[in-house]
């Protein structure tokens, strides 16, 4: 797997937009509109951003996979940070970000105290799943996960995904209702 780079933002943000366009969860805060693709990159952009300085951004090595991880313990408030804020807000309108926020907090909760690897998304190019290559990145991941000492932890409301998830070695620790239910996992080190 390689780190993405800042060059390489729109191929992130593209396989992002992608692989989540139909996607339930996501699609439930985002406005169903003209502009609901554009409002989807600009949420990856966002988090591509974000991600970059208090995370970590791959790719997979033939660049038709990525992960967005988080290190919630390294978010810092900056001026810079308020201002993509505000400019999230202005895209997404106040509905969608307050439907954000409330999902995110219910979530938060759930969290540890102690620092964490939170792979916020992982996406695989639509023209290429089904071979692999999430599966490869996922384990990527999960070493990547062990060598910086923290348990790997995501959300999920597929059951396709719960299924490969456990495979790896996630379990379910808790279930949110979302107006679907939402399905917080964790790897432990094993």
């Amino acid at each position: 797997m390689l780190k993405a780079e800042p060059k390489d933002k729109s191929t992130v943000v593209d396989i992002l937009t992608k692989a989540f366009n139909e996607n339930r969860s996501f699609n439930s805060i985002i406005k169903q509109d003209k502009n609901r693709v554009k409002r989807i990159r600009k949420v990856f952009e966002y988090y591509f951003d974000v991600c970059s300085k208090s995370g970590l951004v791959y790719l997979s090595d033939d660049k038709k996979a990525c992960a967005v991880v988080s290190f919630p313990d390294q978010l810092k408030v900056t001026f810079k940070s308020i201002l993509m804020d505000i400019r999230l807000l202005f895209l997404l309108g106040f509905k969608s970000v307050r439907l954000g926020v409330r999902r995110e907090a219910k979530i938060n909760k759930v969290h540890p105290e102690s620092n964490f690897y939170y792979l916020l998304f992982i996406g695989v190019d639509p023209d290429f799943q089904y071979q692999g290559i999430g599966s490869k990145l996922l384990k990527e991941l999960i070493t990547d996960s062990k060598l910086l000492g923290r348990p790997v932890y995501l959300e999920t409301y597929l059951e396709k995904n719960i299924t490969l998830y456990q495979r790896f070695g996630f379990t379910i620790y808790k279930e949110l209702d979302c107006g679907f239910p939402l399905f917080c996992m964790k790897r432990e080190f094993i």
